[in-house]
This record gives structure tokens, C-alpha cells and sequence, in this order.
């Protein structure tokens, strides 16, 4: 048995804690209450080995078509997704950062190509896409960017998460040390959900990519009508801030933490048009001209780091991720259907304080 504070976690053996801890302290930052004194590893070990044991798998299109490379990025899975799938409602989370900026949102045609591949299963009747902006109203976004005439044509419904149910979660803060709730949308927790992450190729500012894992577990954080803009730009009375923990290694620690909890089933990231530079919002596009897919969402996440031409280990949480066994994110591991990675690497311009943000791989100083 692990026993542990959370209030004892100080800035000496924060780091420390965490990586001997893996996955079993990552659960009480994610559980439904304040985490106890005391805390069992057991119960998260399975699955956190299952899914290490599990061959993974991940496919690579590359064309001109942004709907059909996603729609032949998800072909090799056919069988495994409808299996995976059963009876369950399938909730499609997008990334709409902001509602009128199109090169930081999931375009309609990556979309259109994931639901075309759900009518070729039989999965098309049962289908969300939900999302929770940033800033604005989604329902904006959603008209924005196209997804109305998407859920005309294909029968799918559009949710807003902040009008959603929600659990409280726990998010550490590295100010001050300690976990703070915070509220998540039920949709995306749902056990009866089949969560499809369709993300696309993003730096970003404060964690170096944000790509399938991250656009779940930030989307996830709800926020309410009303309020001055706080802080990062967000909406008052969001807790999207919270996930950002006070900084480098806050974000980086509850990313993974979360992890467990809120993840996707099922990876779409579309390369066509990523951003590099300033992202998520304010930076520059590259045509990658691809698209990854995967039911191993770490896999697929590594697999896009790759083509991005972004060095793995400088990306915290996918880091604490692959040591804590939950996913592949052992490259020479990762089976690649289509073509080879090197043909299709396109380095993209990492965000301009990428050196401050490498602070996670430092221990914490006792200050």
C-alpha cells in the first residue's frame, strides 16, 4: 500500500512523489471527493497494465482530401471501433479553442470524414459532438466553423458542455500545493460513452503540443454565462484555469493525473493545417498535409509528436504518460500502418518560451 498527504506534497518531493507514485497517485487527484490520508495503489494497476501489454497500433494518411484522410486514417480499426462501440453513444470532442479563429479549431472536413466512417460501421446513430470553448459560446463556434450544417446532414446532435452535468475532479496547484475541485462535464466521464478525441496538430504555450489527450481533459472543465475575463484570457467562473495549475509543472502534473479518468477511446488528429509557433490560438499554419488515428490515444499522440518534429521527452505529460503505462509511447513499440513517418516529418516552430517551460524536468526547488 502507498500511503500518502496531499497536503505534504512540498516543493522538494513534489516531482519526486509523483513519478514513484505513477499511476496510483495520479488517481487521487482524480477521484469524485477530496482525496484521504491514506490511498491503495492496487485498484488502478490493471488497467494501467493492460494498456501497456496491449499491441498498438496506429495509422498515418497522407493526401489532399482532409475528410478522407481521416475517414481512411480510421479504416484499419473497422472491426475493433464497432466492437468497441456496442450500444454505447458516441461523443465526438472537437477542439474549438476560440470561436472565430479557424486554424485553432477542428475543421468540419476532419469531422465529416469521422462520420462518414461511423455511418460505413453501422455507428451513426447514436452520435454527440460536445464541446466547451475557451472563451464564447460553442453554439457560436459550432456556426462558425460549420459543424450545424454537419449535424443537418448526418443526424448528429451538437451539445454544449458548460450546459452539462458535472463531477467534481481534483486539480493540484503548484502555488500553493494542493488539490482544488474542480467541475468536469459528465458527458465525457460517462462510462456508457465512446469518446472520440478529434484534434488536430497545435503547439502550445505552456505545455509544448496539446494534441488528442489535452483537448479532452481541458474541454472537459465546464464554465458558466457570466463573469469578467480571468485569468489566461478564460471567462470568469471557468474552471479551466485550474487545469492549469499555477504553471509549467501544474499543468504538465494534472494533465496526467487526469489522465485516467478523462481520456480519449479513440485518436483523430488531423495534420492537414496544424499550428506552430504561438499556439494554441495566436500561431502560424503549416501544411502537414496528414492525418493520425489510433485506439491507443498515447500512441497516436506520439506518433503526431513525431511528424510534428517535436523531441517526445520535452513534452511533460506525455512523458509521465508512457513511464506510468498508460499507453505506448515507445516509438520502435507503435506499429505504423501507411506510410513511413520520415517521408511525411515537418518540424514545426516550437512556442517562443519552450526553454521556460522545460521546468518540469528539473526537481522542485524547496524555496
Amino acid at each position: 500500500m502507498i500511503t500518502m498527504n496531499c497536503n505534504a506534497l512540498d516543493r522538494r518531493n513534489f516531482l519526486k512523489v509523483s513519478l514513484m507514485g505513477g499511476t496510483a497517485l495520479a488517481m487521487p487527484w482524480a477521484a469524485n471527493r477530496a482525496p484521504a490520508a491514506a490511498t491503495e495503489a492496487a485498484p488502478a494497476a490493471p488497467a494501467a497494465a493492460a494498456a501497456a501489454k496491449a499491441p498498438s497500433r496506429v495509422a498515418v494518411t497522407a493526401g489532399e482530401d482532409r475528410a478522407d484522410l481521416a475517414f481512411q486514417a480510421l479504416k484499419p480499426f473497422s472491426k475493433e471501433i464497432a466492437a468497441a462501440i456496442g450500444d454505447k453513444r458516441v461523443v465526438i470532442k472537437p477542439n474549438i479553442l476560440v470561436t472565430n479563429r479557424p486554424l485553432a479549431a477542428t475543421d468540419a472536413k476532419n469531422l465529416e470524414g469521422i462520420l462518414e466512417f461511423l455511418k460505413s460501421i453501422g455507428k451513426d446513430g447514436k452520435v454527440v459532438i460536445a464541446e466547451s470553448t475557451a472563451m464564447g459560446s460553442v453554439m457560436t463556434g459550432y456556426a462558425n466553423y460549420g459543424y450545424d450544417k454537419l449535424a443537418a446532414k448526418y443526424g448528429v446532435k451538437l451539445m454544449d458542455l458548460d450546459k452539462d452535468d458535472y463531477e467534481t475532479l481534483w486539480c493540484f496547484d503548484e502555488r500553493d500545493f494542493h488539490p482544488h475541485p474542480c467541475r468536469m462535464g459528465t458527458t465525457l466521464l460517462d462510462p456508457n460513452s465512446f469518446l472520440i478525441s478529434a484534434a488536430k496538430f497545435k503547439t502550445h504555450d505552456r505545455v509544448g503540443v496539446t494534441l488528442s489527450l489535452k483537448n479532452v481533459v481541458v474541454g472537459a472543465a465546464i464554465k458558466r454565462d457570466g463573469g469578467e475575463k480571468a485569468e489566461g484570457g478564460y471567462l470568469g467562473n471557468s474552471d479551466k484555469p485550474l487545469i492549469h495549475g499555477g504553471g509549467f509543472r501544474g499543468i504538465n502534473y494534472n494533465l496526467y493525473a487526469l489522465a485516467p479518468r478523462l481520456h480519449p477511446h479513440l485518436a483523430v488528429i488531423d495534420g492537414y493545417e496544424g499550428m506552430e509557433g504561438q499556439g494554441p490560438g495566436n500561431g502560424t499554419p503549416v501544411n502537414s498535409r496528414v492525418c493520425v488515428a489510433g485506439l491507443d490515444w498515447l500512441a497516436a499522440d506520439r506518433v503526431a509528436v513525431e511528424l510534428m518534429g517535436v523531441d517526445f521527452g520535452k513534452i511533460g505529460y506525455l512523458t509521465y504518460c508512457a513511464k506510468t503505462g498508460l499507453g505506448e509511447g515507445d516509438l520502435a513499440k507503435i506499429e505504423i500502418v501507411g506510410p513511413a513517418l520520415k517521408d511525411y516529418i515537418k518540424p514545426y516552430q516550437l512556442p517562443r518560451n519552450m526553454d521556460e517551460q522545460l521546468i518540469w524536468m528539473k526537481p522542485a526547488s524547496s524555496g
